[in-house]
């Protein structure tokens, strides 16, 4: 995940560009295709845990829909007002994807509990064949990505959610099969919930990944007490104090300190001990960006981490 990770990082670029932009995108169109068939089909055959399966699939379209206009977002150049260009687009993407999905998720549980109590019929020929559709269009998604998921967190995670589908697609047909068998209609709204309890556990995470980059915590990879120690073990440094660290984006990591120099060193003479704490922190945490203010003799508790009041 660390430096290794962004060396690779133009050329995985050019990589998803040609060959995955154009699989993506068959894959949304294929999410999509298979959504209103699903929705049609729930709805024609009173079937809840087609919806929910239909949702599953919807909601993967889009997620996969927002992986590629992030990427091709991403592209884009910063400028003077978005210093950054749109490398954050994924992650905004990530959130307010999670953020629905949970909201929906609950909805079809609450939905399904209702149904528990009244019995409605369900169609299990209709449900059957829609849920053989989705189980089919998501192993040829799942196919297609197949090579390219290492190359990108958006890809993977398209790959991932596609792997589900196949899933949830697979306890539809099981929950068909014992509809059109033994008429237990409640097995309908089983599935949904399973299904939905699926989607919820895997969004949870989402939630909590794309939330903690957007609130600028310090990345998971990053131990800021850890690093402070190991900083002031060079020889040149007294101590080091405000220290933060963040993520851009996925895997795009910075830090900045102020760093209390032992001796008063002319400008030039400090380039030094910058080169030592950017190997430092790039070997040990895999960060990227520096961002270093010198000081001597700057009146601050040595043992300050953060600025502001709180922590240590």
């Amino acid at each position: 995940m660390s430096s290794h990770h962004h060396n690779h990082h133009h050329h995985e670029h050019a990589a998803v560009d040609s060959m995955t932009g154009k699989k993506l995108f068959l894959t949304i169109i294929l999410n999509f295709i298979i959504t209103a068939a699903q929705i049609v089909g729930g709805i024609l055959s009173n079937s809840l845990a087609l919806i929910s399966d239909a949702l599953h699939n919807l909601s993967d379209g889009v997620a996969v829909l927002l992986a590629w206009i992030a990427y091709r977002l991403g592209k884009k150049p910063g400028t003077p007002r978005q210093t950054f260009g749109f490398r954050r687009s994924e992650i905004l993407a990530a959130f307010i994807n999670s953020v629905a999905l949970i909201a929906v998720s609950a909805y079809l549980i609450v939905e399904a509990a209702q149904r528990f109590t009244d019995a409605t019929p369900v169609n299990g020929g209709i449900m059957l064949w829609m849920g053989i559709i989705g189980l089919v269009a998501n192993v040829f998604s799942v196919l297609l990505l197949q090579k390219d998921k290492g190359s990108n967190i958006n890809v993977r995670a398209a790959y991932l959610h596609l792997l589900g589908d196949a899933l949830t697609s697979l306890a539809v047909i099981i929950g068909a099969v014992v509809i059109e068998m033994w008429q237990i209609y409640w097995i309908d709204p089983l599935v949904t919930v399973v299904i939905s309890v699926y989607i919820l556990y895997h969004t949870i995470g989402l939630l909590k990944e794309s939330t903690s980059v957007l609130m600028q915590f310090t990345p998971s990879e990053v131990d800021l007490v850890e690093a402070k120690k190991k900083l002031e073990t060079l020889p040149e440094i007294n101590n080091v104090h405000h220290l933060h660290s963040w993520a851009l984006s996925e895997g795009s990591l910075y830090f900045e300190a102020h760093v209390n120099l032992q001796n008063d060193l002319p400008t030039s003479e400090t380039l030094n001990v910058r080169h030592d704490i950017e190997e430092l922190l790039h070997h040990e945490y895999g960060i990227e960006h520096v961002t270093l203010q010198f000081e001597y003799n700057s009146h601050h508790h040595p043992g300050i981490l953060v600025d502001g009041n709180g922590c240590c």
